[in-house]
C-alpha cells in the first residue's frame, strides 16, 4: 500500500504514500538563501510522493537556528526557485513548510526581541549556538498578531512564487502557533487565550489567511497535540486541539501532519497515539510521522490510521529511500555525523 498513488485533492496526485518529513539542516547561506547543494539534495529525493521542505523562516524575527532558509526576500525566493525546478525536473512534488519560532527565536539573528503569545521564557540555549541563552519574549499585542497573520499569508504567496506546489504551516513542536495552542505558553486573558476557542484563534486566522492567499488545496498544517518538545502539557490542552481539529474539518485543507519524533507510544491525556487522537477528530487527509519503518507504515495505512506516512532520518541517510524500500535493499543506518553533510 505504501507504493500506491494517492489523490491529495483535485489538483495534486502523489505517486506514492511516502512523504519526506521536514528536516532542519541549517545549510542556507548567511543571507538565509537556499544553495545549489540544497537544490541537488532535494532533487535526489524527488521519487517520494511528497517532499516537505525544511522549516523556512517567514520573517527575520522568526529565526531560531543558524543558517535556516528564509522565504521573505527576493534572493531567498530565487534560491528556492532553483530547488523547486530541480525537484520538478525529477517528477517530484514539494511543499514549503513556513515557520516562525516564537519564543524559540533569538535577537542575535534579527536584532529584535522574540515575540510570543505571553512573556514566558524558554529554558536552555539555542541549538548549535550553546552560548546563546533564550530570552524573555515580548508578549504579542493585538496589532502584532494581525501583522503576523499577514506575514504568514505573504510567506504562502512567496512560496507559490518560488514554485512550491503548496505550503505546510508549522503549527507544531513548541514554535509560535503551538505556543498559542498550549496553556503553558499562552497565559493571555484576551480573545487569543483563556479557552479552547481563543487559544485556537491565531492558528485558524493564519490558516484562513493562507487559504485566501493561495487556495485551500495548497495549504496544510502540522500539529503536535502532545506537548513534548519545547513545551510541557497542561490539563485541558486536549480540548483545545479537539476544537481546532473540528474547525479544520470545515476548511478542506490539503492535509494535517502529525508533528512527532516518535509516535509509537500512547499519550495518556490523548487516549492513544497522537495519530490516533487526530484521526478521531479530523476527517481529512492525515500524514503520520514518528518512528515509522516499512512494516509499521503499511500497517497504519491498511488500518486507515493515516493516509500517508512521513519518514525523516532515513531520508537523511538514504537519498534513494523509496527505491530501497520498494526493492527490499538494505538501508544505510542514520547517524549524527550525517547531519554535517548534505548528500
Amino acid at each position: 500500500m505504501l507504493f500506491t498513488p494517492y489523490k491529495l485533492n483535485e489538483s495534486i496526485t502523489l505517486a506514492n504514500r511516502l512523504v519526506m518529513a521536514p528536516l532542519t539542516r541549517c545549510f542556507a547561506d548567511d543571507d538565509l538563501v537556499p544553495t545549489e547543494a540544497m537544490a541537488q539534495y532535494y532533487a535526489k529525493r524527488a521519487e517520494t510522493g511528497l517532499i516537505i521542505s525544511e522549516a523556512t523562516v517567514l520573517r527575520p524575527d522568526g529565526q531560531g537556528y543558524p543558517n535556516t532558509p528564509g522565504i521573505y526576500s527576493e534572493k531567498q525566493i530565487e534560491g528556492w526557485q532553483k530547488v523547486t525546478v530541480a525537484v520538478h525536473e525529477k517528477g517530484g512534488i514539494i511543499f514549503s513548510q513556513i515557520w516562525h519560532t516564537g519564543r524559540a527565536a533569538h535577537s542575535y539573528f534579527s536584532g529584535k526581541q522574540p515575540i510570543a503569545p505571553s512573556a514566558v521564557q524558554l529554558e536552555g540555549s539555542v541549538p548549535r549556538m550553546r552560548d546563546l541563552s533564550y530570552e524573555v519574549p515580548h508578549e504579542a499585542t493585538q496589532s502584532d498578531i494581525a501583522e503576523l497573520v499577514k506575514d504568514y499569508a505573504q510567506a504562502a504567496i512567496n512560496a507559490i512564487k518560488s514554485g512550491f506546489d503548496g505550503i505546510e504551516i508549522h503549527g507544531a513542536n513548541g514554535y509560535l502557533i503551538d505556543q498559542f495552542l498550549h496553556q503553558e505558553t499562552n497565559l493571555r486573558s484576551d480573545n487569543y487565550g483563556g479557552s479552547p476557542e481563543n487559544r485556537s484563534r491565531f492558528a485558524l486566522e493564519v490558516v484562513k489567511a493562507c487559504i485566501e492567499a493561495v487556495g485551500a488545496d495548497k495549504v496544510a498544517l502540522r500539529l503536535s497535540p502532545a506537548a513534548y518538545f519545547n513545551l510541557n502539557p497542561v490539563e485541558g490542552d486536549a480540548e483545545t486541539f479537539i476544537y481546532l481539529l473540528n474547525q479544520l474539518n470545515e476548511l478542506n485543507l490539503a492535509y494535517v501532519h502529525v508533528g512527532m519524533f516518535d509516535d509509537t507510544q500512547p499519550i495518556d491525556y490523548l487516549d492513544g497515539r497522537v495519530s490516533d487522537f487526530i484521526r478521531r477528530h479530523y476527517t481529512g487527509t492525515l500524514i503520520g510521522c514518528g518512528g515509522y519503518d516499512q512494516q509499521s507504515a503499511n500497517e497504519d495505512l491498511e488500518n486507515n490510521v493515516v493516509d500517508l506516512t512521513a519518514f525523516g532520518r532515513p531520508f537523511i541517510a538514504n537519498h534513494d529511500l523509496v527505491s530501497k524500500l520498494q526493492s527490499g535493499t538494505s538501508l544505510t543506518e542514520y547517524n549524527e555525523d550525517q547531519l554535517s553533510q548534505l548528500n
